[in-house]
């Protein structure tokens, strides 16, 4: 492979990795909840003002701000929305359903969500439910609907919906008491690797470390670690541990409620803790060998940015400990896919007056800068970038 090419494709990770800068840190998600009871079914859908007002334009004079009357009179619509992008079904049998409760807004970790409530008739004597969740699916990939399904006494049971799926996400109706429900594990090892892939914020942050991990520091800056790569494995080493065991520290502490910062600070620390390790790569005030105590600082915050969606959950026991183990392995396994992909094509272009210059002033500068502007957006609850 010639070095233009290896230029080539770290530009594209670059692209990959910037290109959807602009976004807000927490993903989209919504959270459908579903209570059992024989062939009755009580449905709680919690979805996102802001999806909404992209999908509908309830945000009529165009404020930037949703007032509470704008959305009320649109709520037949809302309802109508997603009452077309939702349905249940049992043995190839759709369930009948019709709206109930008040116009109701509630606050999650990440802003106001539309409460909108159904009663589902589904065919007696059914085992499984069949879920055709289809929100979003024309306008956002990025999209998914966290379930909660809970069926008398007995445990609840998680999935994670993709919408547009080929198939339907189905569920046993038959859980009981004894708490044997299924979690849904492999959905959240998943749902974890789809967060921190489409975590911009995340991302940027795991590769302002990691570029400068292919060189060695001296005091006139950075440079060329000639052919140890055996200096650069512990030093990727130490950051992606400090990372991961600082991270998984804070999402549990999170998730169980032990400790609940608010999530406007949590996701503006997030972004100050990008712009300072990419002006740390510009003007290192750090010795090398102690990035790894910044990682481990910065981490702690980014776990609380993970928490997000187990906590809106509302989970508990065994379901919370087999999702939140699910979810931070996905967590896990989609930094490492970054690391692995990030890293040879570094280690090979190391040497390259583009790399020393191009990639890691340039790219450096260009992270600062953008996670600069989420500070001012965040902080001061502004759009600089779109949304």
């Amino acid at each position: 492979m010639t070095i233009h090419r290896l230029v080539s494709w770290l530009l594209a990770l670059a692209a990959l990795s910037i290109g959807p800068a602009a976004l807000a840190h927490k993903p989209s998600d919504a959270y459908l909840t579903l209570q059992v009871d024989g062939t009755q079914i009580e449905q709680r859908l919690d979805v996102h003002l802001r999806d909404l007002d992209r999908e509908l334009v309830l945000d009529r004079n165009d404020d930037g701000r949703l007032q509470w009357a704008e959305v009320h009179t649109r709520w037949a619509e809302l309802q109508r929305y997603t009452t077309e992008r939702v349905h249940l079904s049992v043995a190839g049998q759709p369930c009948t359903s019709v709206a109930t409760g008040q116009p109701q807004l509630d606050d999650h970790t990440d802003g106001a969500y539309a409460v909108l409530r159904r009663r589902w008739t589904c065919p007696a004597g059914a085992q499984v439910l069949a879920i055709d969740y289809r929100l979003f699916a024309e306008t956002d990939a990025s999209h998914r609907g966290l379930l909660r399904l809970s069926h008398g006494a007995g445990a609840p049971q998680t999935a994670v919906l993709v919408p547009g799926s080929p198939l339907p996400t189905t569920v046993s109706l038959m859980a009981t008491a004894t708490g044997n429900a299924p979690s849904g594990f492999g959905g959240f090892v998943a749902e974890g690797i789809h967060h921190i892939l489409i975590g911009t914020d995340h991302v940027l942050f795991l590769l302002a470390l990691l570029l400068p991990a292919v060189l060695v520091s001296k005091a006139s800056g950075w440079r060329e670690a000639a052919t140890q790569w055996r200096p650069m494995l512990t030093e990727v080493l130490k950051i992606v541990t400090a990372f991961t065991v600082a991270h998984s520290v804070t999402l549990a502490l999170a998730v169980l409620d032990i400790v609940d910062p608010p999530s406007r600070w949590v996701e503006s620390l997030i972004a100050v803790s990008v712009v300072f390790t990419a002006i740390n790569n510009l003007r290192p005030m750090l010795a090398p060998q102690h990035r790894w105590r910044l990682t481990l600082v910065f981490g702690l915050v980014h776990g609380f940015g993970f928490a997000g969606a187990l906590k809106d959950l509302g989970l508990g026991g065994g379901s919370l400990a087999a999702s939140l183990l699910g979810f931070n392995l996905g967590v896990e396994l989609g930094q490492l896919s970054l690391v692995a992909l990030f890293l040879p094509l570094a280690w090979w272009a190391r040497s390259t007056r583009f790399y020393q210059r191009g990639v890691l002033i340039g790219g450096s500068s260009a992270v600062a800068l953008i996670a600069a502007a989420w500070v001012v957006e965040r902080v001061f609850d502004l759009k600089l970038l779109g949304s």
